[in-house]
């Protein structure tokens, strides 16, 4: 059942009522990846423009990219232990240290992910992608090596299964059916 309420459409009949003003488009619901990329890209350009002196999209380099991870460990919720505290390497620390906090390595990865994606969506080619420098590539090895050690637990790359359609069928892991 719809009625009309001042300009305002007003859906009735479920759960929730839902309202749309009337002669205005919804734009398309981004997906949570996208959301988070454009949000993630728009922090980006922001802190490029904080700095003195602001630097432009179009001028930005891997230091820059770098010096924003920097940034954003201010920001993180991971203790990381060194080497000279008596939890490092433990997984499990029986109690508090001073360590500090810092973005843990999954998040980075990610975030260094969408940048990268955004970068080339808002015209950035491929080739100058400041995401995408080998620079940065070590940066996010060596964060993930560090928190591993300090936590004491190797982190194991995951091995890719094959496909057993594409090799011999003989192979298989699956079993064959006798006829």
């Amino acid at each position: 059942m719809m009625s009309f309420n001042k300009g305002k459409e007003i859906i009735e009949g479920s759960s929730r009522s839902v309202t749309a003003v009337v002669g205005v488009e919804n734009p398309p619901r981004l997906s949570r990846y996208e959301s988070q990329k454009r949000r993630d890209w728009i922090t980006f350009g922001q802190y490029l423009r904080n700095r003195r002196p602001p630097v432009a999209i179009s001028q930005c380099t891997a230091n820059h990219v770098l010096d924003f991870l920097g940034y954003l460990d201010q920001f993180g919720k991971t203790k990381v232990h060194l080497q000279g505290c008596m939890f490092f390497g433990q997984p499990e620390p029986p109690g508090p240290c001073a360590c500090s906090l810092r973005q843990a390595w999954g998040s980075l990865d990610a975030l260094i992910g969408r940048l990268r994606a955004a970068y080339e969506e808002n015209g950035g080619s491929p080739e100058t992608n400041p995401f995408a420098n080998g620079a940065i590539r070590i940066y996010l090895r060596e964060v993930r090596d560090s928190q591993a050690k300090a936590r004491g637990i190797p982190y194991k790359k995951k091995k890719k299964k094959k496909n057993p359609l594409k090799g011999n069928e003989e192979n298989s892991s699956f079993p064959t059916q006798q006829t």
